[in-house]
């Protein structure tokens, strides 16, 4: 199996990737190199997120509604869904550095599409490209896993964990600025200008791609991304179909028939998209299980708050801000979750990371009460999204470490896609499901939502984030003597585990 031969691939690609770090031309230094990583995952992130300030301007702009405004952030998860398995396979192989390269490039493309003239479709088009940012989170930890050495490994996987939900509000101030003053189309052409210098930064200094071939499962890529398209097209237009209607259920029931037939499939594939059974793992299911709730939790309260920030004080509530207002309350989540790393990293030392993610969903609880209590003053505001981010930062932190420290390393970019996979479609559902509320609370002759339907939100988000809280305690266990941030030493474990479970019987 591809698992087995990866391993010992994985020592001779080490060993060329410390040569090639400890070159004297400096090209691929692993302090230079950790920064690109960081920086291609902290753009992309930024680039997928963008829609969320905008919002509001994007319905006044373009004359549509709000369920149809919010497919300016549905669509991108859309796409970042299908393409981040493919990508994520292909970081394992001889097609890394061309996926990379190929990743940033659509995403640059997509910028330029929604800053040209078009309309709302152009718009949706080139949010659609802008998906492909999605698939450089397992292409960025599979390079850092590879090729930075074990000092500084554990440090950029963990940052580039959390650059997911930093990225989700640096630069928006700016983004603010230029929208207010130059209209919707001068954040996308800035994005554009920052693709360009990625794309320019990983054709410099991504080093070579690793000698294993790169396999590419089709027919599971087929029904993979058909199943998730039609589960993600369900929560978008649930609200507009009706939950109870026939397209709903149909469109719902036929895409998990998809998704359990690509899951059967994946389970006897000779080379997978997704290794499915590395789920049997503890760390690995902790991971995932925990991502999916809180991803699904956590993530409406951004686009909550910037609808609350801009909704004039005639409705009864809001505070009329301009687009650059609302953008910087959503500033301290990210500087918050950036803060959150270190203090994660160092509670790894001591506590299980599945008791790092107790905490961190403690928090969100935590700024979801808040939110749900005080809305009324910009401060209670700024305050529940800097809980917020702390809470989310901590979990994303240690959540690319307890993957990585539970799968061979030839298996890093597959595993990471499927974390990443399931990250986005629950914020699609997020997305759905703050829109619906909203949606639902809205009386029939008026435009915007009533003030009910933010608490409503509020409450269901709590909800689910208890229920996170829950699985997290579940899978808690006492610290052991193993380092959590030194996730590649037991390499030859690994591979003696995989070697055992395809010899069982019972496999």
């Amino acid at each position: 199996m591809p698992a087995q031969d990866g391993g010992m691939a994985q020592n001779a690609t080490q060993t060329r990737g410390a040569g090639a770090n400890t070159s004297g031309s400096g090209r691929r230094s692993p302090a230079v190199l950790a920064g690109v990583l960081i920086f291609l995952t902290v753009q992309s992130t930024a680039v997928a997120s963008l829609g969320t300030p905008l919002l509001p301007a994007i319905e006044r702009a373009d004359r549509v509604s709000l369920p149809a405004s919010q497919w300016a952030l549905t669509i991108t998860l859309l796409t970042g869904a299908a393409a981040t398995p493919l990508l994520g396979r292909l970081a394992d192989g001889r097609l890394r550095r061309a996926a990379v390269i190929g990743a940033v490039g659509v995403m640059l493309a997509g910028c330029v599409a929604s800053a040209v003239p078009g309309g709302f479709v152009m718009l949706l088009a080139g949010r659609a490209l802008q998906g492909a940012g999605f698939g450089l989170v397992p292409l960025a930890t599979a390079v850092a896993r590879d090729h930075l050495p074990q000092a500084r490994r554990s440090r950029v996987i963990a940052l580039i964990g959390v650059t997911t939900a930093a990225g989700i509000g640096i630069g928006y101030p700016l983004v603010g600025v230029l929208a207010l003053y130059l209209g919707l189309a001068a954040p996308f052409w800035l994005v554009a200008g920052l693709s360009a210098v990625a794309l320019a930064a990983a054709a410099i200094f991504l080093p070579e791609s690793p000698a294993r071939p790169a396999r590419v499962d089709v027919p599971g890529t087929v029904l993979l991304g058909i199943g998730i398209t039609g589960l993600i097209l369900v929560l978008a237009e649930g609200p507009s179909w009706g939950w109870g209607s026939a397209a709903t259920a149909g469109c719902g029931i036929a895409s998990a028939m998809v998704v359990a037939a690509w899951a059967g499939w994946e389970l006897r594939a000779p080379s997978p998209l997704i290794q499915l059974r590395l789920l049997r793992r503890r760390s690995v299911l902790a991971a995932n299980l925990s991502a999916f709730l809180v991803a699904v939790g956590f993530y409406p309260l951004g686009p909550l708050v910037v609808r609350l920030a801009q909704t004039p004080p005639a409705a009864g509530y809001g505070f009329g801000a301009s687009v650059l207002v609302a953008a910087l309350m959503l500033t301290p989540f990210s500087l918050a979750s950036l803060a959150a790393s270190t203090t994660a990293r160092q509670a790894a030392r001591h506590a299980s990371p599945e008791a790092i993610v107790a905490g961190g969903c403690a928090m969100l609880i935590t700024s979801m009460i808040m939110f749900l209590l005080a809305r009324a003053a910009y401060w209670q505001i700024i305050t529940a999204m800097a809980v917020d981010g702390f809470g989310i930062g901590c979990i994303y932190a240690v959540n690319p470490l307890q993957i990585t420290s539970g799968v061979p390393a030839a298996e890093t970019g597959s595993a990471m896609s499927f974390y990443q996979l399931n990250r986005t479609v629950a914020y699609a559902a997020g997305s759905a499901l703050s829109a619906t509320l909203l949606v639902l609370s809205s009386p029939p002759s008026q435009h915007l939502p009533s003030n009910a339907g933010y608490s409503t939100a509020a409450l269901a988000c709590t909800a689910i984030l208890t229920l996170a809280l829950a699985v997290s305690l579940i899978f808690a266990r006492p610290p052991r003597r193993r380092n959590l941030i030194s996730p590649t030493k037991d390499h030859a474990s690994i591979r003696r585990e995989e070697t055992n479970e395809r010899l069982s019987p019972h496999r």
